[in-house]
């Protein structure tokens, strides 16, 4: 039964029976306590500029804002005080040029003449506190008129899920041979082009330019949570890490005020407030993630876990508006209860979901930690990165067979990659040449994957999330292919290569009095499937709706993973 209430959530069962063995910080800074918010201010050497403030304990300037957050030291509490935060720039971030990252929610529009004129001059005030050239630059930026619109993510992301709505093989076959012209339909992928080209922009100001960014939105906890958390995964390394990407969604989203209630609808009131805008967040980290892979701690499968966590109704990390909302409810159950501290579960504690070989899989065996710091040598070795683009066009041997992100003809891959990509590239929108200077230049040099990231964005490098949207779709899963198959190589590499050398060593410490012992290293590698660990390790052969010759051949045979590999023309004789 749908909850209409918000203390009907399982979430509020589950908590007053839940086990306090837990850990539920797990490394993760939670962002609740002054403490938290100073030790952030330090690691990112704001604290010169910006200050700790309290002014909104109890709650007594919004319960829309933290209890505890950053703001320039210039700023007084009776500004803060004035319009209950709102026109208060709020601190996100700073760069280690000295560029700051800030946040502030606009006043409403449709005000009358002597408001709008009260509140300008206060904005005036503000701006000019903070903004003093040359010294202090600030660059504004309104989400509201240069990204696209609530509505239209949540239209655009309705139309992409449908895409992954089918029932049967027939209308898996049917659509595949259109999938690009429906994709391109739905306007999802342009959405995150967008996105990654706004977050590119954001961080050559603070880059390049040495300039504040102000980004201001209407209550400031939807795309200026996408904008801010983005620009800090491409900048800062720390959030690249498992710990510091869980701490960055507590400090940007959760503490910040991100509507999860409303925008997920998890009370199935009203469709109004509904956007997928944290799902958006995960869709733009997973392009850099895929892009990037050894700059992240973590993997696309906890890019994935993570995304369904946003709907389990065990853990409170998703299930508010704010903390003022969060708090309430915990001290009104307590009071209720009295049964003790009512605790809600947090969803970073890993170990409540999935045991330790299951965790595993959230992390990346191919990282590239981070070196300590080496004061005899300054400069060190950078890593390497193959720019290689995967359009089809350029691909070597193109391929014959039919699938669901092959070619579909000719004809149609003349038009994708003339025409759509052209589009692309050129749209009206392309940003300025500076713009388009700063991306080309850093994209031609090697990557420090512990330094900037900046996303690929042209064109078809902006992909579908297809682990996330694919995995419960048999035949979009390839046995023994994809990047789980070349992954599982590799560890099995890894693995082979320690073993070897702990023999090795056993060898020489045995040498003296000869007891050495034959190796036999027989290894049973598994078809994994493309789609792993969230589709079956093998699974039934699936007939299409296509008479080809090719699958009569195999309809004898009991299971497809048990041949051994061949190229299977799917395409046929018609």
């Amino acid at each position: 039964q749908t909850p209409k209430l918000l203390k009907r959530l399982f979430l509020f069962s589950y908590a007053s029976a839940a086990p306090n063995n837990t850990d539920g910080r797990n490394q993760t800074v939670m962002f609740d306590t002054l403490e938290d918010w100073r030790d952030e201010l330090e690691r990112t050497k704001g604290n010169v500029k910006y200050r700790t403030v309290t002014t909104n304990e109890g709650y007594r300037v919004s319960e829309k804002l933290p209890l505890y957050f950053v703001v320039p030291i210039c700023i007084s509490e009776e500004s803060i005080l004035k319009y209950e935060g709102r026109g208060i720039p709020i601190w996100c971030w700073s760069c280690h040029n000295g560029a700051a990252l800030l946040k502030m929610s606009a006043f409403p529009k449709e005000q009358d003449d002597s408001t709008s004129q009260m509140q300008k001059a206060f904005l005036d005030g503000i701006y000019k506190t903070i903004c003093k050239p040359p010294y202090e630059l600030l660059k504004m930026d309104d989400l509201s008129s240069s990204l696209p619109s609530l509505q239209d993510i949540q239209t655009a992301y309705t139309r992409f899920k449908q895409l992954f709505f089918i029932d049967n093989s027939t209308d898996f076959w049917a659509t595949d041979v259109k999938w690009f012209s429906l994709l391109e339909s739905t306007n999802w992928l342009e959405i995150i082009r967008r996105v990654l080209k706004k977050a590119i922009e954001v961080a050559e100001c603070l880059e390049r330019q040495h300039t504040n960014v102000l980004l201001i939105e209407e209550s400031a906890t939807d795309l200026c949570c996408v904008i801010s958390s983005l620009v800090q995964v491409m900048m800062d390394s720390y959030s690249r890490t498992k710990s510091g990407f869980q701490s960055l969604i507590q400090k940007e989203w959760v503490v910040g005020g991100h509507g999860f209630l409303e925008r997920c609808n998890h009370l199935r009131k009203s469709e109004k407030e509904e956007a997928p805008i944290f799902l958006l967040l995960l869709n733009c980290v997973w392009q850099l993630v895929q892009q990037y892979p050894p700059a992240f701690e973590f993997t696309e499968t906890y890019l994935t876990v993570l995304s369904d966590s946003l709907y389990v109704p065990v853990f409170s990390t998703f299930f508010f508006n704010s903390q003022h909302q969060r708090d309430t409810s915990a001290s009104g159950e307590s009071l209720k209860t009295q049964s003790g501290p009512f605790r809600f579960l947090t969803v970073w504690d890993w170990s409540v979901q999935f045991d330790p070989k299951a965790q595993a899989f959230l992390n990346n065996p191919f990282y590239a930690e981070k070196p300590k710091p080496d004061k005899s040598q300054r400069k060190t070795a950078r890593f390497k990165h193959q720019r290689q683009l995967s359009l089809p066009l350029t691909q070597p041997k193109p391929s014959t067979k039919r699938g669901f992100f092959r070619e579909e003809t000719d004809h149609l891959i003349k038009n994708i990659l003339g025409k759509r990509i052209g589009k692309f590239i050129n749209s009206s929108d392309e940003p300025p040449n500076s713009f388009r200077e700063f991306y080309e230049s850093w994209h031609s040099k090697p990557v420090d994957y512990h330094g900037l990231l900046l996303p690929r964005i042209d064109g078809p490098e902006i992909k579908v999330w297809a682990q996330r949207y694919l995995r419960w779709i048999p035949e979009a899963q390839l046995h023994g292919g994809g990047t789980i198959a070349i992954t599982a190589k590799i560890l099995d590499l890894m693995e082979e290569v320690q073993s070897l050398q702990v023999k090795m060593d056993e060898e020489h410490s045995q040498a003296v009095s000869g007891d050495v012992h034959s190796i036999s290293t027989p290894r049973n590698s598994a078809r994994l499937s493309s789609l792993f660990p969230f589709a079956l390790l093998q699974r039934q052969s699936v007939k299409p709706a296509l008479p080809t010759s090719t699958w009569k051949d195999l309809e004898d045979e009991d299971d497809l993973v048990k041949r051994d590999d061949e190229f299977v023309d799917l395409s046929g004789d018609m």
